[in-house]
């Protein structure tokens, strides 16, 4: 009796199988249906949840007024400076809950922010100020990362006068590269673009681009510039009155007709009207 040889499984099928099975990489920041209340009045977010993905650069987008600056500082810690509290929900970093943590220890746990409007320290030099990003570091390798600040930022190295006679973008620089000298895994980035001209946008931008490639730093990203913002991240979420009510890879928001139409200054020339325009907040997709 001729025993039938056992089928060979064709190696994409089996290398498929693999991949399959093998579980899903946890993000390094969750953030898990939170609500945000000032003043033990004022709610500004409702059941807010986003991922972000270690290594990569998120955008989080969204007209003013719609929460994106108070869902960076629920994650920093900083709304204890404004008589804010995330009242329901998990902000979960790096497998841990970060909910309540004082800034300093999310700062040391890995997380930095960069303020809207850069908030520098004006009459401190820049290496003052890079060194005032180092604060929570007990290690020797400092004056190190202060060159890898000026490799990518060679500009600050030529200032040395104080930071507050520096220009928009120099100041922006100087943000980043304080932010730098924590040594983050994660970096939240309150509008990096504001006040700073077209060429100087498409610089600060390439750098950031640089350094997440470079460092494999994660990046969570507020901006205005939804084009510009867009095109340097993986993907992105779109917030209005305190939630997310679109997200997907970046590619996926740049095709998609309503973003188009409300964030990219394009979309389908049909629909010009303000009737239109309040129907799309009435979409269930953005409910």
């Amino acid at each position: 009796m001729t025993t039938a040889a056992p089928a060979t499984v064709p190696a994409a099928v089996s290398s498929a199988a693999a991949l399959a099975a093998k579980p899903a990489k946890a993000p390094l920041l969750s953030v898990n249906n939170i609500e945000v209340v000032y003043n033990d009045v004022i709610l500004v977010l409702r059941g807010l949840s986003l991922e972000v993905p270690e290594g990569e650069i998120v955008a989080l987008l969204g007209a003013n007024g719609a929460g994106k600056s108070t869902t960076l500082k629920a994650i920093s810690g900083l709304l204890k400076t404004e008589d804010g509290e995330v009242t329901r929900g998990d902000i979960v970093f790096n497998g841990e809950r970060i909910n309540g943590i004082d800034p300093d220890q999310i700062v040391r746990r890995g997380i930095f922010q960069v303020m809207e409007g850069r908030r520098i320290i004006a009459d401190m030099t820049c290496q003052e100020n890079l060194r005032l990003g180092a604060f929570t570091r007990r290690d020797g390798g400092v004056k190190d990362d202060m060159e890898m600040v000026y490799h990518y930022f060679p500009r600050l190295k030529e200032r040395t006068g104080l930071a507050g006679y520096l220009s928009g973008g120099e100041q922006q620089m100087l943000a980043i590269g304080r932010a730098m000298m924590a040594r983050p895994k994660l970096i939240l980035m309150d509008e990096p673009s504001m006040g700073l001209s077209p060429l100087m946008v498409k610089e600060v931008f390439s750098i950031i681009q640089q350094i997440n490639k470079d460092l494999g730093v994660t990046i969570l990203l507020v901006e205005q510039n939804a084009r510009m913002a867009l095109q340097a991240a993986n993907a992105g979420y779109i917030m209005e009155n305190g939630k997310v009510v679109l997200d997907g890879t970046a590619d996926e928001l740049k095709n998609n007709e309503d973003v188009k139409e409300f964030y990219l200054g394009g979309g389908n020339e049909e629909r010009k009207s303000f009737k239109n325009l309040k129907s799309f907040k009435r979409r269930k997709r953005w409910i």
